[in-house]
């Protein structure tokens, strides 16, 4: 737990605590002869309880994005909804190059609307849904390389302007920089 709880600083969780518990079951089960629990808290002054009964989505997937970065996840391909749920700025920014260190060693599939987040992603898809002929159709695109930063834009500020086109080229470059050293 102590080189979990740096990340989950960073992951915008400043008060959280994260332990675990290891107790012994009073006979050998199938899995061996200890019951491992994950202990979480996200704020000061409350009792840290099991990870699934206290953390919302967004805590579970950024809980389990700081595990896999401790651990070295033999698991090949991860994926996350929720990581970037009620964060924003550095604590977004923060998010996107743990998930980007992940996908070092990892398949890594996010599902963001915080264009910090999108700007790491190696390949960009754009879900959306459209109604047609009475039924809800859902359709994903990839987002061509040049696209990008129109689709970052819009994601900044939900129309393109000459500002958050800039803004967005600004965190393209940011993330290149950032993946490249």
């Amino acid at each position: 737990s102590a080189e979990v709880l740096p990340l989950l600083k960073q992951l915008g969780m400043p008060q959280a605590r994260f332990e675990v518990a290891v107790t012994p079951t009073p006979k050998r089960q199938r899995h061996g002869v200890d019951q491992v629990s994950f202990l979480f808290s996200a704020n000061a002054g409350e009792a840290s309880m099991p990870v699934a009964a206290v953390a919302s989505g967004g805590e579970l997937s950024r809980i389990m994005l700081a595990l896999n970065l401790v651990t070295g996840s033999d698991v090949r391909t991860l994926a996350f909804d929720e990581v970037d749920a009620g964060v924003g700025g550095a604590t977004a920014n923060h998010v996107a190059k743990l998930l980007a260190r992940l996908a070092e060693g990892h398949q890594v599939l996010v599902v963001t609307h915080l264009a910090q987040v999108a700007a790491y992603a190696a390949a960009h898809f754009v879900v959306h849904k459209a109604t047609a002929d009475g039924r809800t159709v859902t359709t994903v695109r990839r987002v061509e390389q040049a696209e990008r930063p129109e689709e970052l834009a819009r994601m900044l500020s939900g129309t393109i302007t000459d500002a958050s086109l800039q803004h967005a080229r600004e965190l393209l470059a940011a993330a290149a920089g950032a993946v490249s050293t």
